[in-house]
């Protein structure tokens, strides 16, 4: 029987190689050392071995020799890593809210992560375990998603977020100054598990950038995209091949179909299988993928419409307020600035 591996997203991988660079890494470089395609890191649909990611930690890990470098993570906090998932995240109204959607779609992020919510009196523990495939995983793999977690609270809230206690499996380092300095809180080496806790009160304060209206389109998009992932099908293939075309231009069907390794004919009957077309997967695709760019304050309007595969900007424009019944520079403005906008899926 075929044993299917472990993967990590690659908007995962990506922000662990924005956090190597921390110390001067090469993110890039340690992919092709580690026996990974560097491709992936600018695939928004891709896959990286969870086994490939293990090496790139040890790897970092020898040429910086800093055993807390996974605590970098703190430092590049963007909703785009986790995708969708992320989005999510930021249109909830409290962490608490915010957190179980990332327990519930936390299989997008990483196979291999495991993040569990525990409420108790006055309090809520996060608990984060990060599971190998055949290798052990590192364990600087699980101190990055502690570090961005309690980065993504005080980025969400716009305070200096200090955990009740954070607590770690490994023994206490020879250093633990990087851990006091980030966490700021009573820590514990030689726990039962990894875990961050917070105050109750902290967890259910509402959020600025709560979006009722975002949290259900992001939440139905996240879902949709688990279910497709969860059973692997013909769409879900052919979703990967189209993100990785787009920016070229539109995708014909041929082009899809060949490198699938499939004719036309075969991909249109497998899609119909699956209950949808070839031009409904299309439209879905740069759909999900223009909110994720545009949650990317970087990029511009034009280099989004040219990377969802439309000549004309103008054409970008009248789809998206198609969609989503407003222009894209109202909808970035609403998810990075946290603007009243009327917002309303079509």
């Amino acid at each position: 029987m075929l044993q299917v591996q472990r993967t990590t997203s690659s908007g995962w991988a990506s922000a662990i190689g924005h956090a190597l660079a921390v110390e001067g890494l090469d993110i890039a470089e340690l992919f092709t050392q580690a026996g990974l395609d560097p491709a992936l890191l600018v695939d928004p649909d891709a896959r990286v071995a969870q086994d490939g990611m293990t090496r790139v930690w040890h790897l970092a890990v020898e040429r910086s020799g800093n055993p807390a470098i996974g605590l970098h993570m703190a430092q590049v906090v963007r909703p785009g890593h986790f995708s969708v998932v992320g989005y999510s995240l930021m249109s909830s109204r409290t962490l608490l809210e915010g957190f179980n959607r990332v327990v519930r779609y936390q299989r997008l992020i990483g196979e291999s992560a495991d993040v569990m919510l525990q409420l108790e009196p006055g309090q809520c523990r996060l608990q984060f375990a990060i599971h190998g495939d055949r290798l052990p995983a590192a364990r600087q793999s699980v101190e990055a998603a502690m570090a961005y977690a309690l980065a993504f609270c005080r980025w969400m809230t716009a305070r200096p977020v200090q955990p009740l206690q954070a607590t770690f499996v490994c023994p206490e380092p020879a250093d633990p100054s990087p851990y006091q300095e980030l966490f700021q809180c009573p820590l514990q080496f030689d726990a039962p598990a990894h875990s961050l806790t917070f105050s109750r009160q902290l967890m259910e304060a509402p959020l600025a950038t709560a979006n009722e209206h975002l949290s259900k389109l992001h939440d139905r998009f996240a879902g949709e995209f688990l279910a497709r992932f969860e059973s692997d099908p013909v769409t879900h293939q052919t979703r990967q091949v189209l993100c990785r075309l787009l920016p070229q231009g539109e995708p014909k069907r041929q082009a899809v179909a060949g490198a699938m390794n499939m004719s036309t004919r075969t991909l249109q009957r497998r899609l119909q299988d699956e209950g949808v077309s070839f031009q409904q997967l299309l439209e879905r695709t740069r759909r999900e993928l223009a909110l994720q760019y545009l949650g990317q304050p970087q990029l511009t309007l034009f280099e989004i419409a040219c990377m969802l595969g439309f000549a004309d900007p103008s054409n970008f424009f009248r789809a998206f307020k198609r969609w989503f019944g407003l222009p894209p520079g109202q909808y970035r403005d609403q998810v990075l600035n946290g603007n009243d906008v009327d917002f309303q899926e079509k």
